[in-house]
């Protein structure tokens, strides 16, 4: 069971976070099988880019839309090494570790929406599994994929404007005492997340106590993360497991970094615990309520977009193509008008249209205005 006892305050969230689940729960039972693929498809999107963003990659979302539909033409696992080529070339070769890790992470979160239910009880075995996944297309990574660290880590964080750096956690020595702890730590979770209360909490001490013992050389953030959403996926509250794959909730811990960082700094002081009864919970638990009620805002976003997909005039579907097959280009009327060879009048009224409905935005003014691709 949990390691601490919530306080009031997150005992009064956690009630209104529940009700506003209910709703949410409630508006998804109605929506169509496509809507929801939708929805999905747009939380996925934004949960690989601002997961590898937080690591410092660097692919926006709208280039991880289309390294997601490139690779979803190919199911098969060998599908990445086979577009690579084509990938890099295409979002230039400045970015090929962040276009690796993107597919690693889109990878093991397919995964984890695909098959949470198989993966449970969770064990070790499945977490060095998922490890090695993420990092199965970084080749430097393949001789420590899956495999427990061998020397210390820590996780420190910069700010670029100071100067400051902040040691946010200092975890685990590796060796025994990281093999103890994760052991310990993935027999609680399989004993804990179905009998809780709240089993919200318990994704919450599972994912820190596994950031707190940081038990890989690299990827622990990303992993960690992914383990948050596999916790919520297997909790038998249907209202959370059913509500999950709509949300982005990488997008607003991304939107929070800072925050972010420091929760997880307070609730540690930065060391690691052998006794996780000697971690402060409290505040990690109001800040990952808020992100999870923030998430459930971008539910209506996507369905906005949705509803104005249904919308689009086969002439503006057309032209929204030309962004999403180029999305690292800013395009002019001219370079639009060459590749669809509709009317330029006809371009520039779906331009405007598009541009009102938020699927794109203009950058510049008069002849030399360009348009750029909004996820």
């Amino acid at each position: 069971m949990l390691s601490f006892t919530p306080d009031i305050d997150v005992e009064k969230d956690l009630v209104r976070l529940q009700g506003r689940l209910i709703e949410a729960w409630s508006s998804i039972l109605a929506l169509s099988e496509n809507e929801l693929a939708y929805l999905h498809r747009q939380a996925l999107v934004s949960t690989i880019g601002a997961s590898t963003r937080i690591e410092n990659a660097v692919l926006t979302d709208e280039e991880i839309d289309w390294v997601d539909t490139t690779l979803s033409q190919d199911s098969r696992t060998t599908s990445f090494e086979a577009q690579k080529g084509f990938i890099v070339d295409k979002l230039s070769k400045d970015r090929q570790r962040s276009i690796e890790e993107v597919a690693g992470c889109r990878e093991v979160l397919t995964t984890i929406y695909q098959q949470a239910a198989e993966l449970f009880p969770f064990t070790e075995t499945h977490l060095r599994g998922f490890h090695h996944d993420l990092l199965r297309y970084y080749p430097q990574a393949s001789r420590y994929a899956g495999a427990y660290k061998t020397t210390i880590n820590k996780v420190v964080s910069c700010n670029h404007d100071t100067g400051h750096r902040l040691t946010v956690l200092n975890p685990a020595d590796p060796g025994l005492i990281t093999i103890t702890a994760m052991a310990d730590l993935m027999d609680w979770y399989a004993a804990s997340i179905r009998e809780s209360v709240w089993p919200l909490l318990v994704a919450i001490e599972f994912v820190f106590r596994f950031l707190a013992i940081h038990p890989f050389q690299d990827g622990n953030g990303r992993l960690g993360r992914g383990l948050f959403l596999l916790a919520l996926l297997q909790s038998d509250d249907k209202y959370l497991c059913q509500t999950v794959p709509y949300l982005a909730i990488d997008r607003q811990i991304e939107k929070n970094k800072a925050l972010y960082y420091k929760v997880l700094h307070q609730a540690s002081k930065g060391e690691f615990c052998q006794d996780p009864k000697q971690y402060h919970y409290n505040s990690l638990a109001r800040f990952f309520i808020r992100i999870m009620e923030n998430g459930l805002q971008d539910i209506d976003v996507y369905r906005i977009r949705y509803a104005n997909l249904q919308k689009l005039s086969g002439s503006a579907s057309i032209i929204l193509d030309c962004f999403k097959s180029s999305p690292e280009k800013l395009l002019k009327v001219s370079e639009i008008e060459s590749q669809t060879s509709l009317p330029r009048r006809t371009i520039q009224y779906n331009l405007k249209a598009l541009k009102d409905m938020e699927f794109l935005q203009r950058l510049g003014s008069g002849a030399g205005s360009r348009y750029q691709l909004i996820f």
